[in-house]
């Protein structure tokens, strides 16, 4: 039997917690006014990277599993959008973004390579 929460053991997933901490600590930062807008969005998409990592990997299916990293992917691009809007309205730093989008692309090989081996557990 799979062990319980193995998911909590993978790269990507603990990656991706990483970067919840570093975009919360980022949006100390933002106007109020964005509270309710750009920062509330940031926080909904960040969460569901590695939220979707740990229900697609809950999942027994492999065909479930890999549909959950496609989220989780989409998730990750969806902040790295926000995260860009961010530094053009001058939020964050350009070097702020570039050096949170070194940990996003980092994540989403990670998250590719996963769904690769999911992939080729389909069709063996």
């Amino acid at each position: 039997m799979v062990e319980a929460y193995s998911y909590r053991k993978l790269d990507v997933y603990i990656n991706a917690k990483v970067l919840v901490k570093t975009v919360y600590n980022h949006l100390r930062k933002f106007p109020k006014e964005e509270n309710y807008a750009l920062c509330d969005q940031l926080r909904r998409s960040v969460i569901s990277v590695p939220s979707n990592i740990a229900e697609g990997m809950g999942r027994f299916s492999s065909k479930e599993q890999i549909h959950f990293l496609e989220i989780a992917f989409g998730s990750l691009m969806e902040v790295q959008c926000q995260l860009d809007i961010s530094c053009d309205l001058g939020y964050i730093t350009i070097e702020e973004f570039e050096s949170i989008n070194i940990d996003i692309i980092k994540i989403a090989k990670q998250l590719s390579g996963l769904r690769s081996l999911r992939i080729r557990a389909l069709n063996p």
